[in-house]
């Protein structure tokens, strides 16, 4: 019995330093970092003195690019965001520090765009249209000032000297890195061109593979250069980053961006799917890389072996009562319908709808478990629920109308019997490894199951498309509002 009960207490001892050493910040060590989980793709990240600072794509949210803060690498925090305007899907920035001022580039509506600020918590410009084609723009300033932008397809253009607009036409000068042609990729797509200057070389740092479809496609490439219009020569240790199996712990990795801390050292971040989470979106993660003698970077771990994996858990979803005069960090709304159509009282969140599309209210989520409630008040003839969410047409919850409940299910209202519950003012959803439960209340305490419950795993890019993640949403449709409020969010893992 004392071996057992030994046993029992050495075993609890090992889960709970494993659970601390997994939620503590600290530096980057020799192994993978997952610093963000949940749809936070694209990461961009920039040193300014101790601080860093991140932000990632956000399609079609408002608002959007939303700033991340570190001093550590590990521990990170939401600051604000740098877009309040709708220009369009915005996908792959790159955030900038260049003489005392922030940019950030980023394309949207067949253009790319730069926003500044002073600060990182802002307040940002309006956006400036570059009026320049192509996507994943990535920045740099020569040693001489002048300062250059890559889009895709290894092109470049030289800017301004305010980074406000381009001086010539886009040049193709990089035509990406050959790899075996039986490699199972998605497609050959040269993007995400994210440049340094270190040691008299320009390093440029590209994507290639494919975004998503199978677990092998992304990958990070490198190639350097002494100008920076090339010719470039790629690296010996391509692909930098790729995962070479369906069995590893991450899959699509790549868009890679590198930076040195305040100690010298060299880190990539860089994005990827966690193997068999595909619905929560492409997390964000940071590892060391080290330089080789001649003047190329790798990863400290062998490449094909993913070795120690940290998880720190920064997405935080906080309880909300909508008290404060402004909406918290964590949340953000699709498109600009909605992000025009919401007050916030003081007292409360009050939603307007409009008869014939959904408004949505969306918090980013990284857990694989949690449950999820919230008061709703309906007025007038308006239909509404609390949702897990992929897309205005793609999204399982429960929904409240003219005194029932019934669940969604791919959108539409309702999935099951329509239940009688003129009472009902709160409603949940359980959601354990995307199997996903409904339940109703009068009073927030005693809660009523719905009879029908769904499989949300196929709610993902590869299934559907539009490069989204299940989120927790509040849907509003029809005449009138919604007043929400007493929000609540529980992780089960």
């Amino acid at each position: 019995m004392k071996k057992i009960g030994l046993t029992v207490l050495l075993g609890w001892i090992v889960v709970s330093c494993a659970a601390a050493l997994e939620q503590s910040p600290g530096r980057t060590s020799e192994g993978i970092q997952v610093v963000l989980s949940g749809d936070f793709p694209d990461p961009t990240i920039v040193r300014v003195g101790g601080d860093y600072y991140m932000t990632h794509s956000c399609g079609t949210s408002l608002p959007g690019l939303l700033i991340w803060h570190s001093t550590d690498l590990g521990k990170w925090e939401r600051i604000g965001y740098a877009l309040h305007k709708a220009v369009g899907d915005v996908w792959a920035p790159d955030i900038v520090h260049f003489l005392n001022k922030f940019y950030i580039y980023f394309p949207a509506a067949r253009t790319n765009w730069v926003v500044t600020a002073d600060r990182p918590e802002g307040p940002w410009s309006e956006p400036v249209d570059l009026k320049l084609p192509g996507i994943d723009p990535g920045h740099i300033a020569a040693p001489d000032g002048k300062r250059y932008l890559y889009v895709d397809g290894g092109r470049v253009v030289p800017l301004s000297s305010d980074g406000l607009s381009v001086v010539k036409a886009l040049k193709s000068v990089y035509a990406g890195w050959k790899y075996p042609e039986d490699w199972v990729v998605e497609g050959f797509y040269s993007e995400s061109p994210k440049l340094v200057f270190k040691d008299g070389y320009y390093y440029l740092t590209t994507a290639q593979g494919g975004t998503a479809g199978p677990s092998t496609s992304h990958m990070v490439v490198s190639a350097r250069s002494k100008n920076p219009l090339g010719p470039w020569k790629n690296s010996p240790f391509n692909p930098i980053l790729h995962t070479w199996s369906r069995a590893e712990k991450y899959w699509s990795k790549g868009h890679g961006t590198i930076f040195s801390d305040t100690a010298g050292r060299w880190h990539i971040v860089y994005h990827a799917y966690e193997n068999g989470y595909a619905p929560l979106g492409r997390y964000t993660l940071i590892e060391p890389i080290e330089w080789t003698k001649d003047g190329w970077f790798k990863t400290v771990r062998e490449t094909k072996t993913e070795g120690v994996i940290r998880r720190f858990r920064n997405i935080t979803i906080e309880n909300d009562d909508f008290s404060g005069a402004k909406l918290k960090p964590q949340w953000h709304f699709v498109g600009p319908e909605s992000f025009s159509n919401y007050t916030v009282t003081g007292g409360g969140l009050k939603l307007t709808a409009v008869p014939d599309n959904y408004h949505a209210l969306l918090c980013t989520i990284g857990d694989h478990s949690y449950e999820a409630s919230v008061r709703l008040a309906a007025e007038g003839d308006v239909e509404t629920g609390l949702v897990a969410y992929y897309s205005n047409k793609m999204f399982a919850g429960v929904g409240l109308k003219g005194g029932t409940v019934s669940g969604y299910a791919k959108g539409v209202w309702p999935f099951g019997p329509r239940i009688k519950a003129p009472a009902a003012k709160y409603l949940k959803i359980r959601m354990v490894d995307f199997d996903l439960q409904f339940f109703y209340s009068e009073n927030g305490k005693t809660w009523k199951p719905c009879p029908n419950s769904l499989d949300v795993s196929g709610y993902h890019q590869n299934m559907l498309g539009g490069f989204s993640s299940l989120k927790v949403g509040i849907v509003v449709k029809g005449k009138g509002s919604v007043m929400v409020d007493d929000f609540a969010y529980k992780a089960l893992n």
